[in-house]
């Protein structure tokens, strides 16, 4: 099986593909209220040229596939996308949903043998996930939960931890797992909210939470985290699921980071924290080979960022962050 190295000697191995920078929430964290300015259609990339960058990554050793947003499902026809790329032998496709429009779908995701969903979840209560995402559709996320339960697909909830937000919510959702097989991860929040504020001082980071957690679950243990996780993860004795701790802000997980994610328009991001190397969706539209794609890719991983706080100095001239994070794609 072929390998792909950075200039780190990290392994690159996972591709996370943003398919739409739309959303139906409006989640505080990730955009303002009024949305955001919404990339034109004909500036997207096509299925077919998804589909492309794929099978050009393929070869190199990308045999993870992420599908995030905006919210997937917001975009007409991808399960026939989800369909054809299934195809591919070795090649593990997840996805990451709000949960909204899921469930209608999640029988033919268990026949396609998704490998995994992550449900966007930062709260189990109906008024305060309006407050959060400024609409009301706490029940469908829930049906969505229990139905991929149900289907057997192995699901991870992931909750932003916000101060003075949904705290009261942190034991309540590590409670699911005590009669679930479900991951439920919190992560830090971040500045990726569309506004371009200067960073916020973070109040719950990794340590704090792990504090509360030890608190309010003594018993709580740390377990081996996978190769390249980006959790760290605890087991509950008696409990069915596992917990994890997302340090996102922190960064404390670049030094293993096997990913890159191409943004809805093409634009390559190496790191979550960078500018954008290049856009591949213009390159593949002027005429470019596999071959001349593929190469493009290689050279951008030659020169990668050594970590997040690297990659966030080189951008902007230190300005900050202006993005949403439906448009980086998670």
């Amino acid at each position: 099986m072929e390998k792909l190295f950075d200039n780190h000697g990290r392994e690159i191995n996972y591709l996370r593909l943003a398919v739409t920078d739309r959303c139906n929430l409006r989640c505080f964290y990730c955009m303002p209220e009024e949305g955001i300015e919404y990339v034109p259609r004909k500036e997207l990339l096509s299925y077919e040229e998804m589909e492309r960058i794929i099978r050009v990554l393929y070869p190199l050793g990308i045999h993870k596939l992420r599908i995030t947003g905006g919210e997937p499902f917001l975009r007409k026809d991808l399960m026939p996308f989800l369909r054809k790329i299934s195809r591919l032998p070795q090649l593990k496709i997840h996805l990451t949903t709000n949960g909204t429009l899921t469930a209608p779908h999640i029988p033919e995701l268990k026949e396609l043998g998704i490998a995994s969903v992550n449900l966007s979840l930062d709260v189990l209560d109906r008024q305060r996930f309006f407050e959060i995402t400024r609409r009301d559709d706490f029940e469908k996320v829930m049906d969505t939960f229990h139905s991929l339960l149900e289907a057997g697909i192995p699901t991870k909830i992931n909750a932003v931890v916000m101060d003075e937000k949904n705290i009261q919510d942190l034991a309540p959702l590590v409670e699911l797992t005590r009669n679930h097989a479900v991951d439920v991860r919190f992560i830090e929040e971040m500045p990726f909210n569309g506004e371009g504020a200067h960073y916020p001082k973070l109040v719950w980071n990794y340590r704090r939470i792990l504090d509360f957690l030890k608190l309010h679950f003594p018993g709580i243990e740390k377990i081996a985290d996978p190769p390249f996780s980006t959790s760290m993860n605890y087991f509950i004795p008696g409990h069915k699921g596992r917990v994890g701790i997302i340090a996102a802000y922190s960064r404390t997980f670049c030094g293993t980071c096997n990913r890159i994610r191409i943004t809805p328009q093409g634009l390559l991001k190496t790191c979550l924290y960078d500018d954008g190397v290049f856009n591949v969706k213009d390159i593949m539209r002027s005429g470019a080979t596999d071959e001349q794609v593929a190469a493009a890719f290689l050279q951008a991983l030659a020169h990668r960022a050594k970590d997040g706080y690297e990659a966030e100095q080189q951008r902007n001239f230190g300005l900050p962050v202006r993005e949403s994070m439906s448009t980086i794609g998670g």
